[in-house]
């Protein structure tokens, strides 16, 4: 197996862990937990498969992403009702799954050809989605409008990766940078509470 295909497969684990934390407070039953955890870890790469005309999207001919999606939101369940954890947690793994999909999603659609702005768009849409959806089926506003920079590091991270790729840097070295960057930023930002300018905001 590829290096992207693993860790691909790794975001899928890690963003439905980060929805079964987050469907944990809202008290959801196993099914529910199953339909958040899947969701969250396909989300993102459905929408960008679909924008790209990539059709099938992705996880139709490879049934092992709704598995991974299944075992990982299963196990975090029970450990879940067992383990009393942060009210915050989850916003580590949900850094860990941001930078995972973006630079995985830039990486996709560069591979298809598309402008470097493209991708990184594709990046961040890849990136984010996931939890987009996660949010709104729990009852909540998605976290990319009520945090401190999230779609920011991402961004951040596929135009990182985007530029390492151009300057000949192997694809491994590049992605694992990309991605250690986007966790960085996003710790960083959660940590002490870093923002963008909000509107009607002073300076």
């Amino acid at each position: 197996m590829s290096l992207i295909y693993l860790l691909d497969l790794s975001a899928v684990a890690v963003c439905a862990i980060t929805a079964t934390l987050e469907a944990h407070r809202r008290e959801l039953d196993l099914f529910g937990v199953w339909v958040i955890a899947i969701i969250s870890g396909i989300g993102g790469g459905t929408v960008r498969d679909i924008l790209l005309g990539r059709l099938p999207v992705y996880w139709v001919h490879d049934p092992v992403y709704v598995m991974v999606g299944i075992v990982a939101g299963t196990l975090t369940f029970f450990l879940g009702r067992r383990l009393s954890l942060p009210k915050n947690f989850f916003l580590i793994p949900d850094a860990l799954g941001l930078a995972l999909f973006t630079v995985i999603g830039t990486s996709v659609a560069l591979k298809l050809g598309t402008p470097w702005l493209i991708a990184s768009l594709m990046g961040v849409i890849t990136g984010v989605f996931g939890g987009v959806i996660r949010d709104i089926l729990c009852n909540e506003v998605p976290l990319i409008l009520r945090t401190d920079i999230y779609a920011t590091a991402s961004l951040a991270g596929a135009l990182l990766f985007i530029a390492l790729e151009s300057l000949g840097m192997t694809h491994n070295a590049s992605m694992l940078l990309a991605m250690s960057s986007i966790v960085i930023i996003r710790l960083a930002a959660i940590r002490w509470h870093i923002h963008l300018p909000r509107l009607g905001a002073e300076a």
